[in-house]
């Protein structure tokens, strides 16, 4: 194993050499071990920088791990003798939950928000994008980040997030009035594929505004794709076929790329993470770190309230007395139609069921750091996929018109059942405001850039119709597109009292 570390250090530092005949032989023979050696079929007639390459591929995994998650991904272990346990799902119980679509609980919403403020301005909050997708629903071939979901002012998804934490830094230094610059450091998650455009989008736009060194890019890990008898596929004759390994990655990503290291340098103690295609996300929310902070949660997530009980949406609930998350599929009719039996009578049906998992999480970074304690044990699940690959015997290109094998991946929630309930906490936020998924190309309606933009532009019509303006138009549908440099929640904005605005408008910092 020396030597092929050696070898990986040197192609680092010199142009592509042939590893040694040592070095092939040590690593073909942990593939051989776990019956993997066919991965080498084509090694002996690659040129030199193909087998360089293919060769710092594979020392990058250890064949005997991805037998064994494979394994255990694509047949699951049986329950014990005693037959399958019965399943219990249940509501998170109240001890742990808050709503800020509750009224009885504003004085709490108000109490949040400035304890969060201030732990912004102590320097103590980070933010983890996970931006690994590329816009291909979308028609773009570039990261999802870049997308232009149609604003007046055509800013990118990145733009927007980006701008709402140098608003968020803003309000967080002038309530505390320390003179101490405020920093949200932003930890940019990619994938492979990802990096170098979405690298190179922020360099082109000057980062939208925040310091280069605060914004650290770091890229999740990838896995081989495996047929459906457990063998490794080769992309060509000298690529092993890989996939990402799933949001769920995040957590050895965290560590592999020395982010924690980074964070414990800067004091981080408190960490908001989101997937980068909502673009209504509130980055850094301060209500929703003072409420985690304050319940001393390890993790914490948002939900919305589920539409009806047959949107296709997972669900945060407790599993047998464990918090986890539960796909829409695996809940029976009767358990989703299922009325929460404390609502007000005189309010419109609420499911008992109906915190709709969103991927918007908050982390203590002692948490995070005990990472390498348990990141082996999270399970893998199975995504079945038509995988092009190589013909071993003909060297052919081979491609699949029905799935021919799995992709292995890993779900960021699957840590929620590790905790106990102590440690997790639940908040409750508007639909409306803080959840519009771009999912879909556009015309889809639904998850689409022209939801998208009609949510941004609802919300702005909202905030100012709220701050005193009136808001004319002649198509009903038509909104106000308020910049993050001007209000990150609807705060700030008094000066538009009196005011008439003309919609469709954007309203931009002067």
């Amino acid at each position: 194993m020396d030597a092929i570390k050696h070898a990986l250090s040197l192609g680092s530092q010199n142009a592509p050499r042939e590893p040694t005949t040592e070095e092939v032989s040590d690593l073909k023979g942990q593939y051989t071990l776990a019956g993997q050696s066919h991965v080498f079929t084509f090694y002996d007639s690659l040129p030199i920088a193909e087998k360089a390459a293919l060769f710092k591929q594979l020392s990058a995994f250890d064949p005997i791990y991805i037998n064994k998650i494979a394994v255990k991904a694509i047949s699951p272990p049986n329950a014990d003798d005693g037959g399958a346990k019965e399943t219990v799902l249940e509501p998170l119980p109240e001890s742990v939950t808050a709503s800020i679509l509750d009224d009885s609980q504003s004085a709490d919403v108000k109490k949040w928000r400035s304890s969060g403020l201030d732990l912004i301005a102590e320097n103590k909050v980070a933010v983890v994008l996970m931006a690994g997708g590329q816009g291909t629903r979308l028609g773009s071939s570039a990261p999802k980040g870049c997308y232009d979901i149609g604003l007046p002012s055509q800013k990118s998804l990145f733009q927007i997030q980006a701008e709402r934490i140098r608003k968020i830094e803003k309000l967080a230094s002038a309530k505390a009035n320390t003179g101490v610059k405020v920093t949200v450091p932003w930890y940019i998650m990619t994938s492979g594929p990802t990096r170098g455009p979405t690298e190179g989008f922020f360099q082109k736009h000057s980062y939208f505004g925040l310091a280069p060194e605060n914004v650290i890019f770091f890229e999740q890990g990838v896995l081989p794709c495996i047929s459906n008898d457990a063998k490794i596929l080769l992309e060509g004759k000298g690529k092993v076929a890989v996939a990402p390994d799933g949001n769920g990655g995040i957590y050895n990503a965290l560590v592999g790329s020395k982010v924690l290291d980074d964070m414990k340098v800067r004091g981080i103690e408190h960490i908001h993470a989101y997937c980068v295609d909502n673009c209504l996300v509130k980055v850094a929310d301060p209500a929703f770190i003072g409420f985690a902070a304050s319940r001393e949660a390890d993790i914490a997530t948002k939900v919305v309230r589920k539409r009806n009980a047959t949107e296709s949406v997972g669900l945060i609930l407790l599993k047998n007395g464990r918090p986890d998350v539960v796909e829409y599929s695996e809940i029976d009719k009767a358990t989703a139609e299922e009325l929460d039996p404390k609502q007000d009578p005189k309010q419109e049906d609420v499911l008992r069921f109906r915190a709709a998992n969103i991927v918007n999480h908050y982390y203590s970074f002692r948490f995070l750091e005990s990472i390498p304690q348990w990141a082996k044990d999270l399970p893998h699940h199975v995504a079945r996929k038509k995988i092009p690959h190589i013909n071993l015997k003909s060297g052919e290109i081979v491609k699949p018109e029905k799935p021919n094998g799995i992709k292995l991946e890993q779900f960021v929630f699957d840590v929620f059942p590790m905790l106990e309930l102590s440690q997790f906490a639940c908040m409750e936020v508007d639909r409306k405001d803080e959840f519009s998924p771009l999912k879909n190309a556009r015309g889809a309606g639904e998850d689409d850039p022209d939801t998208s933009k009609r949510d941004i532009m609802g919300q702005g019509k909202r905030w100012a119709i709220k701050a005193g303006a009136t808001v004319v138009s002649e198509e009903p549908e038509s909104g106000i597109e308020i910049s993050p440099l001007m209000s990150y929640g609807g705060e700030g904005l008094e000066e538009l009292s009196g005011k008439t605005i003309t919609a469709p408008a954007v309203i931009e910092v002067e």
